[in-house]
């Protein structure tokens, strides 16, 4: 399934696309996939069985491995310890990352792309570690009655004589349990201006508390607990991307995140029809194979030219952003990619779980974890009413060509 990409030097029409892969960007491809076959889909039934958590020593092959085949850090510069790699070289990595289970490519060294504003001071206080797998990051933005619209966040951060004191309290903070800094959304109070701003608040810091750490249908390596933050003081070198820039940082956060897990869900599809095809046309019934019965041939057809469509939009929307289209035109559209995909990859795991009958419901079973795994993507980062509403919002203001071409 490779496809064709113009050079990140190219300068391209973004209404018609030329997508050919160099030679760099095909060996990337093929190490990822390498990596993924070979490192990760060995170790996701014994993920499995230990609900997510892989013993020391088998994670620290993991990250070894990944920096071994030049996977760490990938959008991260070469001068932090990444790779430089552009927005479709990335797609097409998670994409191989979306073809396994249990997410154990969350043991990969990396970090958030907001790092990219960091100072030097925190390059190497934080960005430097993470890349080389000594320490983990975690995105606190969601709270109890604030998710994807960041105009409802409560959480405050007070200006004192040495910096912020900070107070907050957010929900499903991934890998919060394992991180060891947090990137802390709040609306600075300056007068009578509340100025959306983020803030790297440390773990250990005096008045961090983990106040749940709920189970979730998924087994993946870390958590997401709630987090609260009482009086919690940062020096006034802890604000990334500048006062005031919370929104805007956010909205570029969403497009990255939206855009991973659109690629993940392709790559999903691509596994799950691998394994039920190769079922489908061994597996006899009434002395036919299963795939010659249409109730099990057609659904896969289907999520077939799902997967066909959602990745060409997917490669695209990349595509678009690496030749600097308008970041607003790329947000509503890595929108409309995570909707299509996030929904058809549930529908194709349903699919398939269907198809393989009670062994699909065995958690040894590829569609099983996938089925459970997925759901997820059609909530988190945005629920699918919020990613309709922002293409809705697009439709509206930047017209319907400019969407859809």
């Amino acid at each position: 399934m490779e496809v064709k990409s113009a050079p990140a030097a190219t300068t391209i029409d973004p209404r018609s696309l030329p997508l050919e892969l160099t030679t760099e960007q095909r060996d990337l491809q093929a190490r990822a996939r390498r990596f993924a076959e070979d490192v990760l889909m060995p170790l996701e039934r014994e993920a499995e069985r230990l609900d997510g958590r892989l013993p020391g020593a088998t994670i620290a092959d993991v990250k070894g491995a990944a920096i071994d085949a030049g996977l760490n850090g990938g959008i991260h510069a070469p001068e932090h310890g990444g790779q430089g790699w552009s927005t479709l070289e990335w797609v097409l990595v998670e994409e191989q990352y979306g073809r396994t289970t249990n997410a154990i490519h969350w043991h990969v060294p990396n970090a958030y792309g907001v790092w990219r504003h960091a100072t030097p001071e925190q390059a190497e206080r934080y960005l430097r570690p993470a890349l080389r797998g000594e320490l983990k990051d975690a995105y606190a933005v969601t709270e109890r009655g604030a998710g994807s619209d960041p105009s409802g966040i409560e959480a405050s951060a007070r200006p004192t004589a040495s910096g912020y004191v900070i107070n907050a309290e957010k929900w499903f903070v991934t890998s919060g349990d394992a991180a060891r800094v947090l990137i802390v959304m709040a609306n600075l109070l300056d007068g009578g201006q509340r100025l959306p701003t983020l803030f790297l608040v440390e773990t250990n810091a005096p008045g961090v508390e983990y106040v749940d750490d709920p189970r979730f249908t998924h087994n993946y390596p870390d958590g997401h607990p709630t987090i609260r933050l009482r009086d919690v003081e940062v020096g006034a070198d802890a604000v990334i991307g500048g006062i005031g820039a919370g929104e805007e940082l956010q909205r570029s956060w969403f497009t990255e995140e939206r855009l991973g897990i659109a690629a993940r869900g392709v790559g999903a599809m691509w596994r799950l029809l691998d394994d039920t095809v190769a079922w489908a046309t061994e597996r006899e019934q009434g002395g036919s194979r299963i795939y010659d019965y249409q109730g099990v041939s057609f659904p896969l057809a289907d999520s077939a030219a799902d997967a066909a469509a959602g990745r060409l939009l997917t490669l695209t929307v990349a595509a678009l952003a690496d030749a600097g289209a308008d970041a607003k035109i790329v947000h509503h559209k890595a929108s409309m990619a995570k909707l299509f995909v996030s929904e058809g990859a549930w529908r194709c795991a349903d699919r398939c779980v269907q198809a393989f009958g009670g062994r699909g419901y065995l958690r040894s079973n590829v569609a099983e974890r996938l089925l459970r795994e997925l759901r997820v993507d059609r909530i988190w980062e945005g629920t699918s009413e919020i990613q309709r509403l922002v293409i809705a919002r697009g439709l509206e203001k930047r017209g319907v060509e400019a969407i859809l071409t």
